[in-house]
This record gives structure tokens, sequence and C-alpha cells, in this order.
């Protein structure tokens, strides 16, 4: 369920109308495309994961397949991102609830999330899990039936409806409206939208069958992105025009509801969104603390973090919040300035995250196979071939950052913090040498 939730996040059902409003109809092919690579890098870190199970996950693949210094750059860049996400998520979600009860500061909000989500995360670990089974629950709740009236109203069988056809897919400036420069612009956002998936491989590794677990998820990765991504791209295109205004003010999926006559569709979207940043808010949360605990039990971070107690790492939980506060906190004083080069700088982790999975599984897939064939319990298809693949768009996603000025700073601002962390990685690690 964990994994299954995992794919629709908050970038989903709001940030995927700038892809539409760029790229037009032309963004299912967008998410078709970014949801192969996500397929491609899931089966990878699935199959690492699987054989060789820890809260560090990719950090601890890439430590033993490249070096420490790969470990500590894309362990500490993962955890970057999170904490950032955590402030990020705060904010969206104290905005929706300060619409809704008026006069409230929104600071009390984010004060309050905070404290909810990191009491649950300082709980036991089952804790983290049950919120996110129900979080998921309810998401996945939402876009099925998002999904089965979009269908529905598609082939002109919902009341009140008659079917467009490809009347907005074809009619309105086309299926590239924007050509080719728009889709490659669609495909960057979408790329976007998928990010934290990696969380499941960490969750796994506290779960009773990790193993089972982790295979069982990867394996329905396919299906998932298929339907969900995709699905919901199709639908979304071509029920309302690409250039609907509403399609970037209210989202995509409010837009469609609206057209479809639900009452208060915009609404109930809200509560979705806001059901979205809560579950990424717990999830970054987890996930941050897990990721800063692996590092620091491998000699890479602060050793004051590295205590358990309870089996949770209760520092790491509390410093990955403090941070994640601390972004928020930023928001507030120097929003264009400090807080805007935050946001910039994790604009491009996961592409440099990415990376890392598909280096490492070159190197241990072969190590594998000589010393523990046994542990391929998930295997990648097409190996080295797909890996290859997978790296070659990594590379060609990141070259299509610098085409436009705003990903051109991001793709700077992330590879000065990658460039940063690498070097500091490989001092550590000629340091522990000596």
């Amino acid at each position: 369920m964990i994994a299954l939730g995992g794919v629709i996040g908050a970038g989903l059902f709001v940030g995927s109308g700038a892809g539409i409003a760029t790229a037009g109809p032309s963004i299912v092919v967008a998410y078709a495309v970014s949801g192969l690579l996500v397929m491609f890098v899931m089966r990878m870190l699935g199959e690492m994961s699987a054989a060789n199970p820890s809260s560090g996950s990719f950090s601890v693949h890439a430590d033993r397949a490249i070096g420490p210094w790969a470990g500590f750059t894309a362990g500490w860049m993962f955890w970057t991102l999170l904490v950032v996400g955590v402030g990020i998520e705060a904010i969206g979600a104290a905005h929706i609830l300060q619409g809704w009860f008026p006069g409230t500061p929104s600071w009390m909000w984010v004060l309050l999330l905070m404290a909810l989500f990191c009491g649950t995360n300082l709980g036991a670990v089952a804790n983290f899990g049950e919120f996110e089974f129900w979080f998921a629950a309810l998401k996945i709740g939402a876009i099925a039936l998002f999904l089965i009236l979009g269908g529905l109203a598609i082939f002109g069988l919902l009341p009140g409806t008659h079917a467009p056809g490809t009347a907005h897919l074809l009619h309105d400036g086309g299926f590239l409206p924007a050509g080719t420069g728009g889709l490659l612009v669609g495909l960057l956002a979408s790329l976007a939208a998928y990010g934290g998936l990696e969380t499941v491989t960490i969750a796994a590794a506290e779960s009773e069958d990790p193993v089972r677990g982790v295979a069982k998820a990867v394996r329905t990765t396919m299906w998932r992105i298929g339907v969900v991504y995709v699905g919901s791209m199709l639908v979304i295109v071509t029920l309302v025009p690409w250039n609907d205004p509403a399609v970037t003010g209210s989202g995509p999926y409010a837009a469609v509801l609206d057209r479809l006559g639900v009452p208060a569709g915009g609404q109930v979207m809200n509560v979705v969104v806001l059901i979205a940043l809560l579950s990424a808010m717990n999830a970054n949360i987890y996930g941050s603390s897990r990721m800063a605990h692996s590092l620091v039990s491998r000699g890479q971070g602060p050793r004051f973090l590295a205590k358990v107690s309870g089996q949770v790492p209760r520092r790491a939980v509390l410093a990955s919040c403090a941070f994640g506060f601390f972004a928020v906190l930023l928001s507030y004083w120097w929003p264009t300035t400090v807080f805007a080069w935050l946001l910039n700088m994790v604009g491009g982790v996961v592409l440099i995250v990415w990376g890392f999975i598909a280096a490492s599984h070159l190197l241990l897939r072969r190590r594998l196979e000589r010393e523990a064939p046994g542990r391929l319990v998930v295997r990648m298809w097409g190996f080295p071939y797909l890996t290859w693949v997978t790296l070659a768009g990594v590379a060609g996603a990141l070259a299509l950052m610098t085409l436009q000025a705003d990903t051109r700073v991001q793709l700077a601002s992330t590879g000065g913090l990658a460039l940063a962390l690498a070097l500091i990685g490989r001092l550590r690690q000629g340091a522990a040498r000596r």
C-alpha cells in the first residue's frame, strides 16, 4: 500500500497542470516516456534492495559498488531533497487549511503538522506504516473514482455528458501545440512528479519480509505508472482543452470534475491534495531520518544522530524535522533569495540519484551473479543494455535542463551541491584510508 500510495503525490494532482499547459495533449507521451525511465530505475533499485535490504537503500548500494564517497553524495543529496520537501509540503497543506479556516495564521498550521508527524515518526515504525496505509487507501480511492468517472464521460456514458472524441486531443492546436520543444519541457515536468518512489525500498528494510515486500512493490510498478499517471493525463486532455485557464488555476483534476458537474469538485480536490501533501510529509520525515541514520551508522555523518531508542533513530527524526521547519522559516524570511536558492539546489537531485542507481547496478549485478546468484530475486530486464539506456536517459534529461533559464539555474545549483558533497566524500574516504 505504501508503494501504491507513493505513486500518487501532490505533484501529480497540482504540478501536472503546468506540464499540460506547456506540452498540450502530448503530455501523455511525456508521462509515458518518463514513466518508462522510472520503471527501469525502480526495477534496478528493486533488484539491489531485494538482494541487500537496507534502510540506506541506493546510498548503501552506491557505497558498495562505487565507493564510500558515492554513498555519501547520493545519501546526503537525497536527505536534502526530502527535508526541503517536508517544508514545502507543510507550507502547501497550511495554505489549504488556512483557506478553510480564514483568519488563522499559516505558521500555526505548519507548527501543528510538524509536531503531529514528528511525533508519529518518533514512535514505532508501525505508526508511520499505519498513517501511510490510510493515506494511500484514500488517494487510491480518489484516483480510481476519478478514472472511472473520466472513462465513462469519454464514452458518453455519464449522465449529462457526450463523448468528446478527439476534439481536444487534435483540434485545439493539434497534439503538439508547442512543437517538440513543448514536449521536452513537459517531459522535464513529468520527471519531477515521479520523485519519492525510492522511499518504498527504505521502508521495506524495516518490514517483516523485506525481500518479498520489495519484489512485490517493484513488480507492480509498470501497471501503477501506466494506470495512474499516463491514464490520468489521457483522461484530462481528452475531456478538457489543454489551454483552459482552469487547468493551471484550480488544477487539472479539479477542472475535469467541474466540467463533469461534480458538486464542489474544487473542494473535493482540495481534500485529496491535502491528503497527498500530508502523506508526502510523513513519508519524507520517515525517509530522511532513515537515510540520515544509515549514513551516520557508516561513519558518514554526525555521530550523535546514530543513537537508536525503541528501534527508532529518534535523533535523526528530530534533526530531519528541524531542518524541514527551518526551510519553512526561510520561506517566510527570504522567500525570493535563500529559499529560492534552496529550491533550485534540489531541482535536479532525483536525476543525480537515478544516475547513481544505474551506475551501481552495472557494477553490483555482475558481482551478485558471481558471488550470490540466489539473491537475485528481482532481475532487471535486458541487462546490461537497458541499464545503459537508463543512464543515457538520465544524461539526456540533465541535458534538457540546459534549454530553459529556470532549469539551467536548477542544474547549476544541484550540480554545485553534488560536486561539494562528492569532494567532501572523497576527502573523508582518503582520510579513512590513512
